[in-house]
């Protein structure tokens, strides 16, 4: 009887010790399953640069670019820079905010996603009557440029 008590209780063991390592396995394989379903996505820092702080080759380019709605990507003396651009608009007002950028890999590259908030003067608003051409341009911690760039935007209410 003291025989089967043992036997029963080792097999016990053996089962409780199987199944903690399925469950580790399990876990494991959901956590490289999400990275991979996601692209192994994360978060770029950036710094949202002022006029007087944006590279004289940004400012070259740029007047090719501002009649667009986009965002891209630009490398200047090693440093990599995203721009977004709200295209023409008819006053003043009208400003892009980006919220944050993402880099996603995709195999051996890797894309970058930009989330833009736009905002539009208020019906009553004073704005000046002259055509403008909003956009933001920030400079990141990134070394080299992605293979592709996507804009995805938000409106203020």
């Amino acid at each position: 009887m003291l025989e089967i008590k043992s036997k029963a209780r080792n097999l016990l063991n053996k089962k409780t010790i199987i199944i903690s390592i399925v469950v580790i396995l399990v876990v494991i394989s959901g956590t490289m399953g999400i990275k991979h379903f996601t692209g192994g996505s994360r978060e770029v820092d950036f710094k949202v640069l002022e006029e007087k702080q944006v590279p004289k080759k940004i400012k070259e380019i740029l007047p090719r670019y501002k009649t667009l709605e986009r965002a891209l990507a630009c490398k200047v003396n090693g440093e990599i820079f995203v721009v977004v651009t709200r295209g023409e608009k008819p006053t003043s007002g009208y400003t892009v905010k980006i919220d944050k950028i993402e880099k996603i890999r995709e195999e051996d590259k890797f894309k970058l996603v930009v989330y833009a908030e736009f905002y539009d003067p208020k019906p009553g608003d004073v704005v000046d009557q002259v055509i403008t051409y909003p956009y933001i341009v920030t400079k990141t911690n990134l070394k080299e440029l992605p293979y592709r760039i996507e804009l995805k935007t938000r409106y203020d209410d």
